[in-house]
C-alpha cells in the first residue's frame, strides 16, 4: 500500500533511540523526509545516518523540549534544513526513570512529568500548527501509553501525564478537524525496548534460562511476570512505527480524535 509519504516533512520529537527511532525510520522509508530529534546529539545522528544509508531524507535537530528557547531554536533549525513540518509525532517524553509510588510520590515530579509528557507535546504543536492551517493538512500523533487506560500502582505520575496526553489529542483533533489536520494517539502496550529486553532476562535467569539464551525462551518465561497478553507476546518497535504510518498517511484521512491501542488485546472491553 502507496501511504503517499512522499513530499511530506516529518519531525519525530524523541528518536535518537527506542520507538521514535523506529518511528522515524519506517517515516523515512514510506518516503517522509524525517527531522531526528533527541538531546544527545550524538546518537541522533547516528539514526539519521542510518537513515540516509538506507536510501532516505534525514536531518538532525537537537534540544530540550522543556525549555521554551531551546524549542524555538530546534523548529528554526528543522524548518531551515527539511521546510515546513507536515507530520509531528510527538514521541518525547517518559517516566523519567523514577519508580515512585504511592508513599514516596512528590508533587515536584508530577509537575517534572506534565511538563516532560504533556507540556513539550503543546510547546511543538502550538508551533507548528499555524503552518499546517495555512497548508491545510496536517498529522499530530502523540504517542501516550496503555498506563493511561490501566494504571499501575506505582509511577502514578506517569499514568495521569499520559491520561492528559489523551484528554489533549481529543480536544485539538476537534479544534482542527474541519482544516485537513488529523490528531491522534497511539497507546503502546507492552513493547521490546532494550530496557524492556534487559528486564525480561533478569527475571528469565531468575527462572533459571541462560541470560544468553534466545529471545523466544527469554519472553515465554518472563512475560507473565509482567503483563498478562491476550496474543502471548510482547509487542515489536516497528508494529508501534506502523501504527504511526498509517495514521500519518493520507489513508487515515477520516481518522482523526482516535486513541489506538497497539497493545496485544490487554485492554479489556472496547
Amino acid at each position: 500500500m502507496d501511504l503517499q509519504l512522499a513530499g511530506r516533512v516529518a519531525l519525530v520529537t524523541g528518536s535518537s533511540k527506542g520507538i521514535g527511532a523506529a518511528i522515524a525510520g519506517t517515516l523515512a522509508h514510506e518516503g517522509a523526509t524525517v527531522v531526528v530529534h533527541g538531546r544527545d546529539p550524538v546518537q541522533a545522528q547516528r539514526i539519521a545516518r542510518g537513515i540516509v544509508e538506507a536510501g532516505g531524507r534525514a536531518h538532525v535537530v537537537t534540544g530540550d523540549l522543556t525549555d521554551e528557547a531551546a524549542v524555538d531554536q530546534l523548529l528554526s533549525a528543522a524548518r531551515r534544513q527539511a521546510g515546513r513540518i507536515d507530520i509531528l509525532v510527538n514521541n518525547a517524553g517518559g517516566s523519567g526513570g523514577v519508580q515512585q509510588t504511592w508513599e514516596d510520590t512528590q508533587p515536584a515530579t508530577w509537575q517534572a512529568s506534565y511538563d516532560r509528557n504533556v507540556l513539550a507535546a503543546v510547546r511543538v504543536i502550538t508551533r507548528v500548527l499555524p503552518d499546517m492551517r495555512q497548508a491545510r493538512w496536517g498529522r499530530v500523533i502523540n504517542i501516550s501509553s496503555l498506563a493511561a487506560l490501566m494504571p499501575p500502582p506505582s509511577r502514578p505520575e506517569y499514568a495521569a501525564s499520559k491520561l492528559a496526553m489523551n484528554a489533549m489529542t481529543a480536544s485539538l483533533a476537534k479544534a482542527v478537524a474541519s482544516e485537513g489536520i488529523t490528531v491522534n494517539a497511539i497507546s503502546p502496550g507492552t513493547i521490546h525496548s532494550a530496557a524492556l529486553d534487559q528486564r525480561f532476562r533478569e527475571v528469565a535467569r531468575d527462572g533459571g534460562v541462560p541470560h544468553d539464551a534466545p529471545w523466544e525462551e527469554v519472553e515465554r518465561m518472563a512475560l507473565p511476570h509482567f503483563a498478562q497478553v491476550p496474543v502471548g507476546r510482547v509487542g515489536t518497535l516497528d508494529e508501534v512505527a506502523d501504527a504511526v504510518a498509517y495514521l500519518a498517511s493520507t489513508k487515515a484521512a477520516y481518522i482523526t480524535g482516535m486513541n489506538l491501542r497497539v497493545d496485544g488485546g490487554m485492554l479489556p472491553g472496547l
